[in-house]
Order: C-alpha cells, then structure tokens, then sequence
C-alpha cells in the first residue's frame, strides 16, 4: 500500500543532488572572487558542477511531465529526487555528458530515465515528455545569458563571466542537438507518435547509436566548423561574443595551458 510518507520521500530532493549544488555555488563563488591561485581550476569545477545540475534538470522535467501525463511510477523510480544514481543509465546521463564536455565543449545529454510510455495516452502528450528536457536547457541557457543581454555586466569579474559565458554554450549546443530528430535523442522523440509504426520498428535498432552518431559527425573539422558558427551567431544574439566562450573554454581545458592574459582581459 502507498502511503503518503512513501509519496513524500519519492518526492524529497536527493543529498547527492544538493551536494552537487553545494559543489556549484562553493566554486562559483571562487571562481567569483578570485579565491583559486589556479582560475582554470575554480572554473573547471564551477562549470562541470553546473552542467551536471542542467543534466538532472533536464531529467527530472521528462520524469514530472510523464508523472502528470499519466505514468505514475515515476515516483517509485527515483527520478523525482534529482538524484543522477537513480537515472537508467548513469553511464549515457552523465559521464558520457561530462566526457563530451571535457573533450571538446559540446553539451549533449543522453537518454536516461526509463518511462512507461503505455501508460500515456495521447500523441501530444507523449511529444510534450520528449521536448521537456531539451526545454529545461533553453531556460537554462536564458539563465545563464540574462546578464549579457540584459546588459548587466557591470561589476563581474571577467573569469566568472567567461565561464558563465562557456556554460551557456553548453546549454544551446545541449537544446539544439537533443531536438535533431535522431533516433536516440528528444528530437525524434517529439515526432516518432506521429510516425507510422512500420516506420518506428525499422528505425528502432539505431536508436542506441544516435548520440554517438551525433558527437562522431561533430568531429568532421566541416561539420563542426558549420555548426559552432550557428552556435556563435545564436549565441551573439544573447549578448555573448565568441571570445567570451573561447576565454571560458580556455580556462575549463585548464591542462591545455593558461589563455592569453591579454586577449582575455585576466591577470594571471
């Protein structure tokens, strides 16, 4: 029998998630006031604590969306905690995200929480569970460049401001490439109960490869060259410029060596 002690504690926000969020604002707040004797450092963990934050986000909103759209075992499953140890595959939500993320700054999430889609009735409702978390990283991504557009930039510090500034590219890069309508990624999750069924079952088995089709495409020098001028040119329309990104990239990749204390305006 569910009681509603058990409905609360399927409900309560995991320790792992706020320690992750402790991490976030601890480092920040280096990052901030210039605390580390190694910027890159601060930056690194402030930067990578937050996208892991984004990552649990993005989850939990697939998980609530299918909560009130009808599959009322989410709760059970742990995915209303925020707790990524509670995700399906912790592999794909979150080290392959970070990895992708350490190699080559692009922010991808990968499939994580398990959802009983026959429990779900409705073609719309079933779209709306996909595009939930890719959703989660545009408000993100609005978050993170309020300040740039919003032309308040007085009075932060050029290192914070340049990891702001490579956070919010992980977030639009993460919004852009998880709505591809690829099997395997959101996109296509918002079409395939619009998809004939026939259809679906042959395009089923790829679905375990689209995000390391995505990541392997985006290694093509053309390809990748093509996609981040998109990114640079969304991006300068919420106030950031590519040197922001590129200074905050710079010093994430800490063991690639300092950036250019000039180019990037940080005495180092």
């Amino acid at each position: 029998m569910t009681t509603a002690t058990a409905r609360n504690s399927d409900r309560r926000v995991s320790p792992v998630f706020l320690g992750i969020v402790a991490v976030m604002a601890v480092t920040g707040w280096a990052v901030w006031t210039d605390f580390a004797a190694k910027p890159g450092i601060g930056v690194f963990l402030f930067v990578t604590a937050a996208w892991v934050v984004s990552l649990c986000l993005h989850e939990y909103a697939h998980a609530r969306t299918a909560l009130h759209s009808g599959d009322i075992s989410i709760g059970a499953k742990g995915y209303l905690t925020l707790n990524p140890l509670k995700y399906t595959h912790a592999l794909l939500s979150i080290v392959l995200p970070v990895i992708f993320v350490i190699m080559g700054g692009i922010g991808l999430p990968g499939g994580a929480v398990f959802i009983e889609r026959g429990r779900i009735q409705g073609r719309w409702k079933h779209s709306l569970i996909s595009a939930a978390g890719p959703l989660t990283n545009v408000l993100f991504a609005v978050v993170c460049t309020a300040p740039f557009w919003l032309h308040s930039l007085d009075g932060v510090p050029p290192t914070f401001r340049y990891a702001l500034a490579f956070l919010a590219m992980l977030q639009v890069t993460a919004a852009i490439l998880n709505f591809l309508p690829i099997p395997g990624l959101d996109g296509y999750g918002v079409v395939e109960p619009w998809l004939s069924y026939s259809f679906r079952r042959q395009v089923e088995p790829f679905a375990q490869w689209g995000l390391l089709a995505v990541f392997a495409l985006l290694w093509i020098p053309e390809v990748n060259h093509v996609f981040f001028d998109m990114i640079d040119w969304i991006l300068g329309g919420l106030g950031i410029q590519p040197g922001e990104t590129g200074c905050g990239q710079a010093f994430y990749q800490f063991w690639k060596g300092s950036p250019d204390p000039g180019f990037c305006g940080v005495t180092q």
